[in-house]
């Protein structure tokens, strides 16, 4: 199989699935390496293929019959699970984090957390490895994109946040 086969193969895959599929699953399935499956998802990407790579894996993004907001928060490491609770228990899913850094500008990693399971693993890695979240880089200030079905779960999110007092700004 050459290279354009396993994209296809690759993006037929992962219309397949409903749940991310990592790297080392998808080199094992082709018998490439994972640094050949990440060079194929770049391509794809490049090429328009609206691929996530979120920390469980590769997902298509799936079609939004709703709407994609961003909001803007302030809060510290002990508050990033009442954050994703907050957006997750109100129909939102959070779709990346955005930091505005001072040196390298947007720094933009996609989170695609839409559970309290998903939320729960990611808090769970920050707390086995003892890594600090990105928005630690700029005094837990940052940007989430979320996708909503309609304007009243969007509403309903911006409420909680508020009352969690962490809401800056909607943008």
């Amino acid at each position: 199989m050459n290279g354009e086969e396993r994209r296809s193969s690759i993006i037929k895959r992962l219309q397949q699935s409903q749940i991310p599929i990592s790297a080392n699953r998808l080199a094992e399935e082709f018998s490439v390496t994972r640094q050949i499956i990440v060079a194929d998802i770049a391509l794809l990407r490049a090429s328009g293929h609206p691929i996530y790579a979120g920390y469980k894996g590769y997902t298509l993004e799936a079609s939004n019959d709703g709407l994609v907001k961003r909001i803007v928060v302030k809060h510290g490491k002990n508050e990033v699970a009442d954050e994703f609770y907050a957006i997750v228990d109100n129909g939102g899913k959070v779709l990346d984090v955005i930091v505005e850094h001072s040196v390298y500008g947007n720094i933009l990693v996609e989170l695609n957390i839409s559970s309290r399971y998903d939320a729960d693993i990611f808090v769970s890695k920050i707390n086995e490895t003892g890594a600090n979240p990105l928005s630690l880089l700029t005094e837990g200030l940052h940007i989430h994109t979320i996708s909503v079905k309609d304007e009243e779960s969007f509403l309903r999110i911006a409420e909680k946040l508020s009352d969690l007092g962490i809401l800056i700004e909607v943008a």
